[in-house]
């Protein structure tokens, strides 16, 4: 059995396919299906089928078909000289032919960047090409050149890249940074369009040459003011040399050079001065536009770069400026040198303890702070006045009166200066105490009576004590003692104590004297009325019964009378006003009005046997004559002194000068001795 097959050819070239085969009852069959894609290539080939068997030296049968596929125009570029590159000035052609077009190409055109050429001179049109022809060639020509042929089904380009050969052109010089900061790095640019590519380049600086190079940049890693100037440059290829290019200028910019300070006020300087600086500099590039001044403050700059200062402080400077453009250049500082007197003078208490006592040992200096010039004098003022001249007040054993104020003042030539008020106070325990009586020391009864226990304590006095003229503590802790109603009876010398937590101090006595009222007076006055009417009758019957007695007495010596009794009392002499000029006339007279006096009570014995005795000091009663005495005459020799204000003072005890002796001599009947000087006489009736 022999088997047949369908075989596909492409011209003579075998293709791939796929056979199947059916079978019936009548018929046997065979397929064979090929599956390709046509290319434009492919166009008017002949597709043969061919059927073979095994036996059979060639084909049974065939059947071809010539392909007809459809594509835009197929070009093909041919350019004289070959590679597409030409020197400036040659000719070049480039041909553009339609290989191959199903449907048949209906236009055909060249097109340089894109933009079609329509220069009939330039294009030669033939049957299926189309040739373009340049002659003297220039650098501007160069390029991409595109060949377009358009059919039916669509448009093809072809491209072609046409070199021109050419020397460097004009040239030009790129600055990266101009102006350029003096000391900043400046890159040159030599900008020389040439194919090929330059490969030698040579600069010019001001003219002169000042490098050679293969590299078309020149650097200059930190300019100065020598670089500043013209730069240019020449450019040279294989083709040939360039022209020389175009200068550019480098322009080298800095801040102010040499910027001073200069004062132009006369010294020396005083504080409250005032004071013109100017700002000067050499050199700028660009100008300078303003001036800056440190410190900053509420300067008045008069002109650009001429500063006033008015009234200038003490401690202000050193200044310095800056002179600006686009960049600040600072002068080097200028010191003023102000003259001012001392700052800062304060006191320094140097305390040994928290508190000042009095007794402590105190020292005060005088610091201050500054001082220009610095040869000063130290003086200290004590509740404003002047005290002493030192930088030290000490104080060995401060008192309650050095208590105050202090300032200390130094001065030196331009002035004087004062610290703050340093203030003492100084604790010391109650002091000075005193007993004022308001309204007065003097009162009728039955009015209001104050007495205020006046002090001198630091720190003051928390406790008060009321004693009378007994000592007898009252029991009253205020300041002030107020009787109301002020009795007769309150009559008497007061004082007081005072008490801080440094310790006590009290005051002397102060009598109050309380006078009878009017109405006491009046009603005292009807009871001694009667009562004088019965002594005046009792004292002439006791005249006549001691007339006899007294005749006897005058007979006797004085030489008896020296067994009289002596006695001495710490007294200075009572004056007393009379009656009619004192407040005595007011009422009766209270002994213990006058001041710190201490007053005795002599009570005579009835019996001769008896001894005198003294009575209580201070007692604020006054005693009552006896109406059962005798009517004997009892008469005190009193020696006064030459000095001194006293009475009852021997002058032959020149030891004790506060003890005064009185002698008490009883006389008789007989006449009193002849006054002799210095002897006061005083008749006691008992």
């Amino acid at each position: 059995m022999t088997h047949t097959k369908l075989q596909w050819f492409l011209e003579s070239s075998q293709l791939p396919s796929n056979t199947s085969a059916s079978l019936t009852t009548k018929t046997v069959s065979t397929q064979s299906k090929l599956t390709m894609h046509p290319n434009w290539t492919h166009h008017g080939r002949n597709l043969t089928c061919q059927l073979w068997n095994d036996n059979a030296e060639g084909p049974l049968s065939y059947e071809t078909v010539q392909l007809d596929v459809k594509h835009t125009p197929k070009l093909e570029i041919e350019v004289s000289p070959t590679e597409a590159i030409v020197k400036e000035g040659m000719s070049v052609t480039m041909t553009c032919k339609i290989i191959s077009s199903n449907p048949e190409s209906s236009t055909i055109s060249w097109l340089k960047d894109g933009i079609p050429l329509t220069k009939q001179e330039t294009l030669q049109r033939e049957q299926k090409m189309l040739t373009l022809t340049l002659t003297s060639v220039t650098k501007d020509v160069g390029g991409e050149y595109h060949c377009e042929a358009r059919n039916e089904i669509g448009s093809e380009k072809s491209q072609v890249a046409l070199q021109v050969l050419y020397a460097p052109g004009p040239s030009r010089v790129q600055i990266n940074s101009s102006p350029a900061q003096e000391g900043t790095r400046v890159e040159l640019t030599c900008i020389a369009p040439a194919n090929p590519p330059s490969t030698d380049y040579t600069w010019y600086h001001n003219n002169t040459e000042i490098r050679r190079s293969t590299n078309k940049f020149f650097r200059i890693p930190k300019v100065s003011l020598s670089h500043a100037g013209k730069y240019s440059c020449l450019a040279k290829n294989s083709v040939g040399p360039g022209p020389m290019s175009q200068e550019a200028e480098l322009d080298i910019q800095y801040a102010p050079k040499e910027v001073t300070t200069v004062l132009q006020s006369p010294t020396p300087i005083r504080e409250g001065d005032n004071v013109t600086l100017t700002c000067n500099y050499t050199s700028s590039n660009p100008r300078v536009t303003r001036y800056e001044w440190s410190p900053q403050g509420l300067w008045n700059e008069l002109i650009p770069g001429v500063l006033m200062i008015q009234k200038v402080s003490w401690n202000a400077g050193p200044f310095t400026c800056a002179a600006c453009n686009s960049w600040c250049s600072w002068a080097s500082p200028v010191n003023l040198h102000i003259k001012y007197a001392p700052k800062g003078v304060k006191v320094l208490p140097i305390i040994p303890h928290s508190e000042i006592h009095s007794g402590d040992r105190i020292l005060l200096q005088c610091n201050f702070s500054s001082s220009h010039p610095t040869d000063v004098r130290f003086f200290w003022k004590k509740n404003g006045i002047l005290l002493k001249e030192g930088r030290e007040l000490s104080f060995d054993s401060i008192s309650p009166e050095d208590a105050g104020s202090y300032n200390c003042l130094v001065n030196n030539s331009v002035g004087q200066s004062t610290s703050e008020t340093q203030m003492l106070q100084v604790l010391y325990a109650p002091r000075r105490l005193r007993v004022s009586m308001s309204p007065k020391d003097s009162v009728t009864e039955g009015k209001d009576a104050v007495l205020t226990c006046e002090s001198d304590a630091n720190p003051p006095i928390s406790q008060y004590a009321w004693f009378d003229w007994n000592n007898q503590n009252l029991h009253h802790y205020d300041r002030m003692l107020r009787l109301d109603p002020v009795k007769v009876e309150h009559s008497g010398a007061y004082w007081c104590q005072g008490t801080n937590r440094l310790g006590v101090g009290q005051s002397p006595p102060s009598t109050l004297t309380v006078y009878y009222s009017s109405e006491t007076i009046s009603r005292r006055t009807a009871l001694g009325v009667g009562l004088c009417l019965a002594i005046l009758l009792l004292a002439i019957w006791g005249v006549k019964l001691h007339q006899s007695w007294k005749r006897i007495q005058s007979q006797q010596g004085l030489q008896e009378n020296s067994s009289g009794q002596s006695f001495f009392v710490r007294n200075k002499k009572i004056r007393r006003a009379p009656l009619s000029e004192g407040p005595h006339s007011m009422g009766c007279y209270n002994p213990v009005m006058e001041d710190s006096i201490s007053y005795a009570v002599l009570h005579f014995p009835v019996d001769e046997n008896d001894t005198p005795r003294i009575g209580d000091a201070g007692t604020s009663e006054v005693p009552r004559l006896s109406l059962n005495r005798d009517n004997s005459v009892t008469y005190s020799v009193v020696h006064k002194r030459q000095v001194g204000d006293y009475e009852n003072v021997t002058p032959d005890v020149p030891e004790d000068e506060e003890i005064h002796y009185s002698e008490l001599v009883h006389f008789g009947a007989g006449e009193r001795p002849l006054d002799h000087e210095g002897v006061e006489y005083v008749t006691l009736k008992h």
